[in-house]
């Protein structure tokens, strides 16, 4: 069975600490990461999300949240899966979708990445 509850490194070296994860699927933590819009040092920022239980034999669904606190005007959604090899390594897949705030309709087509 694979746990998100734990800390994660990613191939940035950003790092998320998830809590242990509530009856209903949520969980709460911190993501730190290395890379940022402005370049600038590694940030801590709260993240919120949800965990789908798996089917027998399955592997977990999650989805979560990050709001870039004090450095950026931006905010993250993140969905994967929970994977574990023949070894027993747990493996966290994601996608993610930025977006940034704009000053205008006008320029909404830049906002998202």
């Amino acid at each position: 069975q694979c746990q998100l509850n734990g800390l994660w490194r990613n191939e940035q070296d950003s790092l998320m600490e998830i809590s242990a994860l509530g009856e209903n699927g949520d969980f709460q933590g911190k993501y730190l990461t290395q890379v940022t819009l402005s370049g600038g040092c590694a940030h801590v920022s709260p993240l919120k999300g949800i965990q789908q239980q798996p089917g027998e034999g399955g592997w977990p669904t999650f989805a979560f949240v990050v709001r870039w606190d004090k450095f950026s005007n931006a905010t993250t959604a993140f969905a994967g899966q929970c994977f574990v090899d023949a070894g027993g390594k747990e493996t966290l897949t994601t996608m993610w979708l930025l977006r940034e705030a704009v000053g205008s309709l006008k320029d909404d087509w830049k906002a998202t990445r």
